[in-house]
């Protein structure tokens, strides 16, 4: 059964989508537009961004450093000046670069203040106009399972997306508060999705990712069902299996363990055993 604000996704209704010159974001703009919703895309300059409007019918792009905070409310306003009140934000944009602890600290600037800190200034900037208003709305944030399960390697990441889940859960509580639920929150979290941030020189999907389209559709019916958390499945990874590395990681607190002890050579056995069981 849908939800009030999943009727945001109308005819006419307006959609805007950062991160969309690509992936999951042009994948969900491309699918919001087949549901008859006006589209603006959102990314840096480039062709590729003016490529992946040309692609939409209809569809309007406007490039911005989601980065800079100024630019964003600017970029909101220039929004509704040239399309009307906005009724579906999704805050896809990221990078996947970084580093751990000790990565160089220009590199973790840019990654929190694209993946988090391009998050804050995008709900920020739309969010006070859709709760203002009367009508129905959304708003994605994309995060991912690595700010969940924070694998090592890529901690400016993991922290960026954990960020994201954090902010997202306390964006759908006052949403909750203040507009019931004529406007909502939900938290995207693919899987192992085929991009340009995954590809990393590959030409061919592997075997085990799913499309950006598989993902959009995952997301849009998690939507309509009401649900918060859109975890997404891939070729390799399972609901079950998912469910089951959250709650390790989850247990690492609750039992006091040294910190990722998924990764701990001390605790890797049990690990195995724990998903096998």
């Amino acid at each position: 059964m849908s939800t009030p604000s999943f009727a945001a996704i109308a005819p006419g209704a307006l959609a805007v989508v950062t991160g969309a010159a690509g992936g999951i974001g042009l994948a969900a703009a491309r699918a919001f537009a087949r549901a008859g919703m006006q589209v603006v895309l959102v990314d840096r300059p480039g062709e590729a961004l003016e490529q992946a409007a040309r692609s939409i019918d209809d569809a309007s792009a406007m490039s911005v450093d989601i980065a800079d905070r100024h630019a964003v409310l600017a970029l909101a306003a220039d929004v509704v000046a040239r399309h009307g009140p906005v009724s579906l934000l999704m805050n896809n944009a990221g990078i996947g670069s970084g580093g751990d602890v000790f990565a160089d600290p220009a590199v973790w600037d840019e990654v929190i203040g694209v993946n988090l800190m391009g998050v804050i200034h995008g709900v920020q900037a739309f969010a006070p106009a859709m709760v203002d208003g009367a009508a129905p709305g959304l708003i994605i944030n994309t995060g991912s399972k690595q700010g969940i399960t924070q694998p090592p390697g890529n901690t400016a990441y993991n922290v960026s997306k954990a960020g994201v889940k954090a902010l997202t859960e306390g964006l759908a509580h006052s949403l909750r508060e203040r507009t019931g639920d004529r406007v909502s929150a939900h938290l995207l979290i693919p899987g192992f999705t085929w991009t340009g941030m995954t590809a990393r020189g590959r030409a061919d999907k592997p075997a085990a990712a799913w499309t950006p389209d598989q993902v959009v559709a995952r997301m849009i019916k998690g939507i309509a069902a009401g649900d918060f958390y859109i975890l997404c499945p891939d070729n390799e990874t399972t609901p079950e299996q998912d469910a089951r590395r959250i709650a390790w990681a989850a247990g690492d607190l609750i039992e006091n363990r040294p910190a990722l002890s998924r990764w701990h050579p001390d605790w890797q056995e049990r690990f195995l055993r724990f998903m096998q069981s």
